[in-house]
């Protein structure tokens, strides 16, 4: 295993200011002191940090930011909207294609496991087919065929880095069990869950996916293959998702789950539950997701999900403790 530790390389994030790609760049300090942070607003991880502000739906800025970079590391999350998606992720990604082929630059792709659909969710490996069963899938499969297909005939070095879905670190707007299980239980709420809460639900914790993506990148033989992402193997359903926020919030761990049903016709009027309708199908049956490659490889023991839970809640204290103080001191 030849794993880069060259301290003059540049990598570069695209999509540097969510919560991926902010743990990332500080796991990239391991491997380079040259980090350049892409995105409309960027702003400093680490200190030497190179902010470079871009339009990611503009090619030009896209080359820009490409060009001088040794490894080239797509962590951007477009707005949640199957229309937005649409124009944005296909142009976006054959200009990252493009601009890493010209600059001769790595391509590391953080994924999620939205192009994998259907019962394929119930155990999802690296040789799991892509069946996309929704919208979003369907684009996501589309961004991964034209990646692997430039792999094939364009002699694109690459890397598809999939991750289930995450909390942890910044991540919580975007994070399901942050919103539907801690935000309530903390407001002294009943927790929620989509569809069954007594199927298995995996989830990634942010810093560990982040440390994996740092580590493919930075070891050549990773490249030209498909990853899943280090993530604790237990087989945790949604219920039992719900005692560990309990219990770390010493709250009652009681839950109302919202059906199908409910979901989409919520979606009527609010348009985020809309868009997380199509994708019920990754609730209401299990959803395992699979690392033993990446762990076994890499020799990578994930943070046990008990563990997680407890950091990412005190993360979750500490940042609104900053919020309460920056809100007073204005």
């Amino acid at each position: 295993m030849k794993i880069n530790k060259n301290g003059n390389m540049k990598q570069t994030i695209l999509g540097a200011g969510g919560s991926i790609g902010i743990e990332l760049a500080k796991a990239l300090k391991e491997y380079t002191s040259d980090i350049r942070l892409v995105n409309r607003n960027p702003k400093k991880v680490n200190s030497a940090d190179t902010l470079f502000p871009a339009d990611l739906t503009v090619r030009e800025d896209i080359f820009k930011a490409i060009e001088g970079s040794g490894i080239t590391y797509v962590t951007i999350g477009f707005p949640y909207k199957t229309e937005v998606w649409e124009q944005t992720w296909i142009p976006f990604i054959q200009n990252v294609i493009a601009a890493c082929l010209e600059y001769n630059s790595k391509l590391l792709f953080f994924d999620n496991v939205y192009a994998i659909g259907g019962n394929n969710i119930i155990h999802i490996t690296e040789n799991s087919p892509i069946s996309p069963t929704s919208k979003k899938g369907k684009i996501r499969a589309e961004v991964d065929r034209l990646i692997l297909e430039s792999i094939d005939k364009n002699n694109l070095q690459a890397i598809i880095a999939r991750a289930p879905d995450f909390f942890g670190g910044t991540a919580k707007a975007n994070s399901i069990v942050i919103n539907l299980v801690y935000d309530n239980l903390a407001k002294g709420k009943k927790a929620q869950w989509f569809c069954n809460s007594k199927v298995v639900h995996s989830m990634g914790f942010v810093p560990d996916l982040a440390k994996g993506t740092a580590l493919l990148g930075n070891t050549q033989e990773a490249y030209n293959q498909i990853w899943n992402l280090p993530t604790d193997p237990q087989r945790i359903t949604g219920e039992e998702w719900i005692n560990l926020f309990a219990t770390e919030l010493k709250k009652g761990n009681k839950h109302i789950v919202l059906p199908n049903w409910l979901v989409s016709g919520i979606g009527l009027f609010l348009p985020i539950m809309k868009e997380l309708a199509e994708m019920n199908y990754q609730y209401d049956r299990d959803y395992y997701f699979d690392s033993t490659k990446f762990n076994s490889y890499f020799k990578f023991t994930p943070t046990s999900n008990a563990v997680a839970v407890k950091q990412a809640i005190e993360q979750l204290k500490y940042t609104s403790k900053t919020d309460d103080k920056r809100t007073t001191t204005r």
